[in-house]
């Protein structure tokens, strides 16, 4: 890790938050047909998190009609900011906060974003983390790494990636080390690996194959396996055997089987089965139960009308015995190609 860097780490995301990001939904684009049903699930979400810890809610102008909705669904807890945007989708163009506990501060990573390498339109959203970092006064740290002498930014997203916020990280081989939608030229795992110890501080390594069908991100890892706790992960399991998942997720599983953490020892594996497979317009979208969001106290869980709904439910409910369980219907949110983790950034607490 780096000298200016030593101390800081990337909180897990059940450790204790102080907020989190939300940005409105504006892009009709991403919804097409559907738009009219997804300001109602954002509010939905924005209102069960408010309950227990403050909302900063991005809007792209000072939207009156959106603010006396948000009163109107007697939402307090929340703070209106003035950015800009393209999507919805934080966890991949928001700010990545690292704390110190030894000398209690917080600093922002901000990694460029690009659009996953695959949209255009994406300049409003890799400008998001410079506005945060002004208004809460954070050191804001642009990630950089040198190949082959040349000094280069670093492309990465908040969804490529999970920690246990004790030294583990899990990341998928599709995401970072395809051509396909390839976010830094010519980098290898090596590469990889040395920047996520130069700037989270990671120890331990944990590499899957794939990604879901579906997901246009080209294999972000928070839609198949997830760190609930430092020693136990939840990982997204196919039983269809036609499912094109099916294959994909059993190579995944017997790699988590065999992984350990930071200390050496073997984790926890908690199998949850994928939902059915949903087609919008003829298109498979990347609906899967491990795009939760855990925050203080509850856990949201997306769901998509399906038999499987209340089988992930369960599995939750017996895991987290001390946070209440909130489904979330995402089966209409889901045609924008991501789910409830994908549209929240948690800040953390120090």
């Amino acid at each position: 890790m780096s000298e200016k860097l030593k101390g800081f780490r990337m909180p897990a995301e059940w450790e204790t938050q102080k907020s989190v990001w939300i940005a409105w939904p504006y892009n009709k684009k991403d919804w097409p047909g559907l738009y009219q049903f997804i300001p109602k699930v954002i509010l939905e979400i924005i209102s069960k998190i408010s309950k227990q810890q403050r909302v900063n809610l991005i809007l792209n102008k000072n939207s009156k009609n959106i603010k006396r909705l948000i009163k109107s669904s007697k939402i307090k807890n929340i703070d209106f900011h003035k950015i800009k945007t393209d999507r919805i989708w934080l966890r991949d163009s928001g700010p990545i906060f690292l704390t110190n506990k030894r000398n209690k501060k917080k600093i922002i990573l901000n990694f460029m974003f690009n659009g996953w390498s695959k949209y255009k339109n994406f300049k409003n959203d890799n400008r998001i983390n410079n506005y945060i970092s002004k208004f809460l006064n954070l050191e804001k740290i642009n990630p950089i790494l040198k190949k082959n002498k040349i000094k280069k930014k670093i492309v990465m997203e908040g969804g490529a990636f999970d920690v246990n916020g004790s030294g583990s990280i899990i990341l998928t081989e599709e995401c970072l080390l395809s051509k396909i939608q390839e976010r830094n030229k010519n980098f290898n795992k090596k590469n990889y690996e040395e920047l996520f110890i130069k700037y989270l501080n990671i120890k331990n390594f944990i590499w899957l194959k794939r990604g879901i069908d579906g997901d246009d991100t080209h294999g972000h890892v928070d839609d198949i396996t997830r760190f609930v706790s430092k020693n136990t992960i939840m990982s997204a399991v196919e039983v269809n055997k036609k499912d094109k998942n099916y294959k994909t997720l059993k190579e995944n599983l017997k790699i988590l089987m065999k992984s350990k953490n930071e200390k050496g020892k073997k984790f926890k594996i908690i199998k949850v089965p994928m939902p059915s497979a949903i087609y919008i317009e003829n298109k498979r979208v990347p609906a899967s139960y491990m795009n939760f969001y855990i925050c203080n106290k509850k856990v949201l869980l997306p769901i998509f009308k399906v038999k499987e709904d209340n089988i992930a439910i369960r599995i939750f409910k017996n895991y987290f015995k001390n946070k209440k369980i909130e489904a979330i219907d995402c089966s209409k949110l889901i045609w924008g190609f991501g789910a409830i983790h994908c549209m929240t950034q948690q800040e953390p607490k120090i």
